[in-house]
């Protein structure tokens, strides 16, 4: 398989997949309800894989990981919650960031803006450590575009997900911890 034929299969699949997901999400989000629900009544275990499985595919979307936070906060308890996003975070990140590489859209943004992809990678080269947890840790931007931006310009995968981990761990545990305290504080845990 050439390279071009194997950017347009990666493409197919991820606009096929992001397509579904984002169809499932907006219209019948009682299945995903009924999913985790059910599979969390029948076993931690399975409850937990169930999440971690849709955490990990969830960055395909763009759809935030506060979605999937708020519908887990109901099934299990902080710190496995917590323990279950970060990895899916992690995983879905790092998909993300593969994937843009794998396409080679950098060749493709040079040749189409090439100022602004120098200049994007100046910036995250000198400051992407910072600009990576704040970009994370920010609730009203998708954390999965900083890591497609990181995954094109190729910035090393560690210092992104180490961003990323930070970020979105920290705010993640906000999420989590407080809407614990808050079920609990209500009287429905």
């Amino acid at each position: 398989m050439t390279h071009s034929s194997l950017r347009r299969v990666l493409t197919i699949v991820w606009i096929a997949g992001a397509s579904t997901a984002l169809f499932v999400y907006f219209r019948h989000r009682d299945v995903l309800e009924d999913l985790i629900g059910g599979a969390a009544e029948t076993s931690l275990v399975t409850g937990g894989l169930v999440y971690l499985v849709l955490g990990c595919l969830r960055g395909f979307t763009l759809i935030p990981a506060t979605s999937l936070v708020l519908l887990g906060i109901v099934f299990f308890r902080p710190g496995p919650l917590f323990a279950l996003t970060l990895a899916g975070i992690l995983v879905s990140s790092a998909s993300v960031y593969y994937f843009a590489e794998a396409l080679h859209l950098d060749e493709v943004l040079k040749r189409k803006r090439p100022g602004q992809l120098d200049r994007v990678r100046r910036l995250l080269e000198r400051r992407g450590l910072p600009i990576i947890i704040g970009w994370s840790f920010f609730p009203f931007v998708p954390t999965d575009l900083i890591c497609y931006l990181a995954g094109v310009v190729r910035l090393p995968i560690a210092k992104v997900l180490l961003g990323v981990a930070i970020g979105e761990g920290g705010i993640c545990a906000i999420y989590i911890f407080l809407g614990d305290a808050l079920l609990t504080a209500i009287g429905w845990r």
